[in-house]
């Protein structure tokens, strides 16, 4: 389709530690928990008031996934670009086909950066128009494989 476009960019907080599994394929995804929030002051009591917004983050991106595992924790503060995606799933409790939006990190124009330098003194920076800037030798791969059955 011409003239659309699939961008979510978004900085936050990790809610937890990132979650790694394996797909069926043999290959590791990261799932993340993103906060962002946006706080103002309530014009009629001059309350401060704050909202926060869970954003669901999937990496594929071998290379990734193991910068992930080895350098984010619960509190990190990052930066991604990625894409919404919308995956439908079975409940094998109630049998009932369930839906999750999901901000996939994989193929061009996806990135993640760890802001505010945590304990290793500067940010790690991963862009698929250029190369994985950590101490990993591991190349990104793409993968399309979602058949985890495992839902958030």
């Amino acid at each position: 389709m011409a003239g659309s476009l699939n961008k979510v960019l978004l900085i936050g907080r990790l809610g937890a530690d990132p979650e790694i599994k394996q797909m069926v394929n043999g290959k590791n995804v990261a799932r993340l928990s993103l906060a962002t929030s946006q706080s103002w002051k309530d014009r009629n009591s001059g309350e401060k008031k704050e909202k926060t917004e869970w954003h669901r983050i999937v990496v594929f991106n071998e290379g990734l996934v193991n910068v992930v595992q080895q350098y984010l924790k619960k509190g990190a503060q990052i930066y991604v670009e990625g894409q919404l995606t919308t995956r439908k799933w079975k409940d094998e409790q109630s049998g009932q086909d369930k839906y999750s939006t999901e901000v996939v990190i994989q193929g061009y124009n996806s990135s993640l950066t760890m802001l505010g330098g945590g304990s290793s003194g500067s940010g790690i920076q991963y862009d698929n128009n250029q190369s994985l800037s950590s101490n990993s030798d591991d190349t990104p791969q793409n993968s399309n494989d979602m058949d985890d059955e495992i839902p958030f």
